[in-house]
């Protein structure tokens, strides 16, 4: 918005702030301000201007002033006895309406809100308006920016603050600003900056600066839009060069496609005369296939009634072989009640037969099964397989495969204990792998009822182990023999056909034992068997 305020012609006519000088001699104070006008400003808040005609009216033309109408100055005195004419009565003067403010240009608006806005922190704090205080205590970045309405209204209503803002500007601006208050405007100066100082300083033709500075500015700018619109001008030819440049190409890619269309277009017709003439050769095809099809279904039919005939005579033979098979049937089952008594008769023969022969042998109860006496005694060459042992061997690693196992009558479970331990609970000491092992094949013991013989590595049994419990076997290898060969010698002791399960995840163990017929298990199918006990 542009800046407004009263016409200073108001004021008395002064020389520029810098060589002012009062009746007295005194120069400008401390603001740079002509010290009468400043005393006149203050006192009363009359303006100075009008305080100055008032003083004109009230004195009267002075002694050596022209009196009105050409006349010379009253004569009257006391030696001639004449009467002094009255003095005459001067009119009062016609108020000076001020001059209409210069609309000024966006920049140079924001420039006098900038100057000011600069200097404004500098000024005593009686010097500053009222309604300035508070923007003068803002950061600099942002005074001249939300204080430019207040800045702008008070220099347009407030001559003395202005003139105090001018001095302050003119101080710092240098031989510019000394140039401005003389009326000139330096050739190399910035038109922007000459008016915002003449709007500030006022100086004689300040009006024509600021308006020649708005012409500059006006003509900067119109020269920046003149530069805009050439370069776009520019820019666009330069577009319109390129897009031609790529339209000629699209044009030449254009003609090598339409040649590559048109090839491909006598290709495709080539090939339609073919496929029509294909199609044709087809069509005489199927015409000739519908007949041998109408042919063939003839032929079908006679061959459908004629099986129809076939399948009614196989089933009269099929009713027929129906009655021979129930009379069949029958007979079976005669002869196999027959055949089941002949056997229930042989079964009790053999029992009573088995029975006799225990009572003539006269064998006593054991107490001591085949393990017990390799546990007791160190074999030094390996018995040969008995004939048929590799009988009882299955190739199978299934959990659930060791329960069904157990589950045979009198079956011999050999564990190799620390192949176990160590792959199932390997953190563990070596004492407490044997105790959790020894516990949990105590349980399958109990549940199942079978032997169970555990075989762990050590050239002297171990002491201060716990009791083992009913039903477990704990060996411990010898000296110089190893836990694996024990397990050996414990299968090879067995008789054949006893069920024996041998688990261990030493694939050497597993072969060694296989060979003599029993039932090699990997360590997790018992681990797995102890989680769920």
């Amino acid at each position: 918005m542009p800046l407004t305020e009263p016409h200073d012609d108001r004021l008395p006519q002064e020389e520029p702030v810098d060589t002012v000088r009062d009746a007295g001699g005194a120069g400008p104070d401390e603001g740079g301000l002509p010290a009468a006008v400043e005393q006149g400003s203050e006192a009363a808040g009359v303006e100075p201007g009008r305080e100055a005609a008032e003083e004109v009216v009230a004195d009267g033309p002075a002694d050596d002033g022209p009196t009105l109408e050409g006349s010379s100055a009253p004569e009257g005195s006391a030696d001639d006895g004449s009467t002094p004419e009255p003095e005459p009565v001067l009119p009062e003067p016609e108020p000076v309406l001020p001059e209409p403010e210069p609309v000024l240009p966006e920049p140079v608006r924001q420039r006098i809100v900038a100057l000011t806005a600069a200097v404004l922190p500098g000024l005593p704090a009686d010097e500053v308006p009222v309604p300035l205080r508070r923007v003068a205590k803002f950061a600099p970045n942002r005074r001249a920016r939300l204080g430019a309405p207040a800045i702008a209204a008070q220099l347009t209503g407030d001559p003395l603050f202005r003139q105090r803002i001018t001095a302050r500007v003119l101080a710092d601006t240098g031989d510019l600003g000394a140039a401005v208050l003389e009326g000139t405007a330096p050739a190399a100066a910035d038109p922007v900056e000459v008016a915002a100082l003449a709007y500030l300083a006022r100086p004689r033709g300040w009006r024509e600066l600021i308006e020649a500075s708005g012409a500059a500015v006006r003509a900067e700018a119109d020269s920046a839009v003149v530069a805009e619109l050439v370069r776009e001008a520019e820019q666009r030819a330069t577009r319109a060069e390129h897009d031609r440049a790529v339209a000629r190409v699209e044009a030449e890619k254009l003609r090598d496609e339409l040649a590559r269309v048109r090839e491909e277009l006598g290709q495709l017709r080539e090939e339609s005369r073919q496929l029509g003439r294909s199609l044709r050769e087809t069509q005489a095809r199927e015409r000739k296939a519908n007949e041998l099809l109408a042919t063939e279904r003839g032929r079908a039919a006679r061959a459908a009634a004629d099986a129809d005939a076939e399948l009614r005579r196989v089933r009269a033979r099929l009713a027929e072989a129906e009655a021979a098979a129930g009379v069949a049937r029958a007979s079976a089952k005669e002869a196999r009640s027959v055949d089941d008594a002949r056997l229930w008769l042989l079964l009790e023969t053999i029992g009573q037969a088995a029975v006799g022969l225990r009572r003539e042998l006269a064998l006593d109860p054991v107490d001591k099964l085949p393990a017990d006496f390799v546990a007791d005694a160190f074999a030094d060459q390996t018995a040969a397989p008995a004939a048929g042992a590799a009988t009882r061997a299955r190739d199978t690693d299934d959990p659930a495969r060791l329960d069904q196992l157990l589950a045979l009558p009198r079956a011999h479970l050999v564990v190799d204990g620390y192949n176990v331990t160590k792959r199932g609970f390997g953190e563990m000491s070596l004492e407490q792998q044997r105790k959790r092992l020894i516990t949990g094949l105590g349980g399958i013991a109990a549940q199942t009822g079978d032997e169970v013989t555990v075989v762990f590595d050590g050239a002297e049994r171990m002491h201060g182990l716990p009791p083992s419990p009913r039903g477990v076997r704990v060996l411990f290898s010898r000296k110089g023999e190893t836990a694996d060969e024990l397990i050996r010698r414990l299968v090879r002791a067995e008789p054949p056909g006893r069920p024996v399960v041998v688990v261990s995840s030493d694939r050497e163990v597993a072969d060694g034992v296989r060979r003599h017929g029993a039932y090699p298990l990997g360590a997790d199918s018992l681990l797995r068997r102890l989680a769920r006990s």
